[in-house]
């Protein structure tokens, strides 16, 4: 049965409000709750009647969305979960949703094999995996890093949702360097993920140029109106990350040649797991079994984490500030734990 999404907001908020075991919830707090979320999440304040409320719990308690959740009412007034480890986000696939998730994946994995859907058969080996899990009651053997104390994955959809739309947003952002949230008018355009950590980047308004904006350091997300949507001209998505390592970047930011070398296996690391798609072997060296590399990237943050994560393996030849560079933290390191003597 397809649901909307003004629905599953509503069912998304009643199933946090029931999980709170703190508060004792009337029917007149869900409709409240339910209509908050909606003004918050879609804009819309003309808010909510009782009937849909009812409906909605209804629904939830039926079978019909697979969730079967045990909503009870207690003294004739308060709604709660009678399971208080219940909640819909851990409710099962039904045998239908696990038959149709394993259709669509004999799609995926015959598409796999096209050019223009290169690099998804690790997204249907995944899929496939979760789907043999539910079938067969047996552990995942497919795990993928991910960190559940990350703060901010609450707005991947919500802020995914205004890039495509192209719609302003009001958002609370606490830079590293600052102690105060800060509200900014953002058009969104992208979001990016580096190693596990997710950023939004946009345009704010009153401000030159593009902000990478950590979604960690987003206090708040909210709707805006009468905003003009701005676009930077010179800003293409599909290619704006090509030439660099992370997501450290400005509009105006050019790539310099990087020459290294690395030493013994760790040259066989790098040369198995390329630090950038730019890179090339210029030279071996067989008496040291050490490798020279070239690539061309832009000079940020995340390439000197990354050189320095080699430690005395790695030796940096080109550009010399770049050198100087990792050269000065070493030294700098190794006062540090002189200093603890």
């Amino acid at each position: 049965m397809p649901v909307n999404r003004n629905a599953l907001i509503r069912y998304k908020t009643i199933d946090n409000c029931l999980r709170n075991r703190y508060r004792r919830w009337t029917l007149d707090n869900l409709i409240e709750a339910c209509s908050d979320a909606l003004a918050e999440y879609e804009g819309i304040y003309k808010g909510i009647s009782r009937r849909t409320i009812q409906a909605d719990i209804q629904m939830m308690r039926s079978e019909k969305l697979g969730y079967n959740a045990p909503i009870v009412v207690i003294d004739k007034k308060f709604y709660t979960y009678e399971d208080p480890n219940y909640s819909i986000t851990n409710s099962p696939l039904s045998e239908g949703d696990i038959t149709r998730v394993g259709e669509a994946l004999e799609v995926l994995k015959q598409l796999s094999g096209f050019a223009q859907f290169a690099g998804m058969d690790s997204l249907v080996s995944r899929l496939e995996d979760r789907v043999c899990v539910t079938r067969q009651q047996r552990e995942p053997v497919i795990y993928l890093e991910k960190n559940d104390d990350l703060k901010g994955l609450q707005y991947i959809r919500i802020l995914y949702d205004y890039i495509v739309d192209k719609k302003v947003i009001r958002i609370g952002y606490l830079p590293f360097s600052a102690r105060q949230v800060r509200e900014w008018v953002v058009s969104p355009y992208i979001l990016k993920e580096y190693r596990n950590r997710w950023f939004l980047l946009g345009k704010v308004k009153g401000k030159n140029g593009l902000r990478i904006m950590a979604l960690d350091r987003i206090e708040f997300v909210k709707n805006t109106y009468g905003e003009e949507y701005e676009i930077l001209p010179n800003f293409r998505p599909a290619t704006f990350f090509d030439d660099v390592i992370g997501v450290t970047k400005s509009l105006q930011d050019t790539p310099t040649e990087i020459v290294f070398t690395v030493i013994g296996d760790q040259a066989q690391y790098v040369l198995t797991k390329p630090l950038h798609h730019s890179q090339r072997i210029l030279e071996r060296h067989k008496k040291d079994r050490s490798i020279t590399f070239w690539m061309k990237v832009v000079m940020n943050y995340e390439l000197e984490r990354l050189l320095l994560g080699y430690g005395d393996n790695i030796k940096v030849l080109q550009p010399e500030s770049l050198a100087k560079r990792l050269r000065e933290i070493h030294l700098h390191a190794a006062e540090l734990e002189c200093g603890k003597e």
